[in-house]
C-alpha cells in the first residue's frame, strides 16, 4: 500500500512588520534604496509603502537610513 503525499503550497508568514509615518516622511527614498530584499516601494508621490512585507528579514536597514525616523520595523509576536 502507498499513500499518498498531498503537498501544499506553504506560504511564507511576514516575521516582521514595517510601520511608516507618512506624516514625518519626506520621501527621500533612503530606505526604499537600503533595503536588500526589495520590501520597500516608493508610491506616484515618492514616499515609501511595503510591497512584500514577507520578504523582510528584519535587518533594520530602512528604519536605521532614515534621517526623519519615519519607519519602524519590530518582530512580530506569534499568536
Amino acid at each position: 500500500m502507498s499513500r499518498k503525499k498531498t503537498t501544499r503550497k506553504r506560504q511564507k508568514k511576514a516575521k516582521y512588520q514595517q510601520e511608516i509615518y507618512t506624516d514625518w516622511c519626506k520621501g527621500c527614498g533612503i530606505c526604499a534604496s537600503f533595503c536588500p530584499m526589495g520590501v520597500l516601494k516608493r508610491n506616484e508621490e515618492g514616499k515609501p509603502v511595503v510591497k512584500y512585507p514577507e520578504k523582510c528579514i528584519g535587518c533594520r536597514l530602512c528604519e536605521y537610513r532614515c534621517p526623519d525616523f519615519a519607519i519602524s520595523v519590530r518582530e512580530k509576536e506569534e499568536g
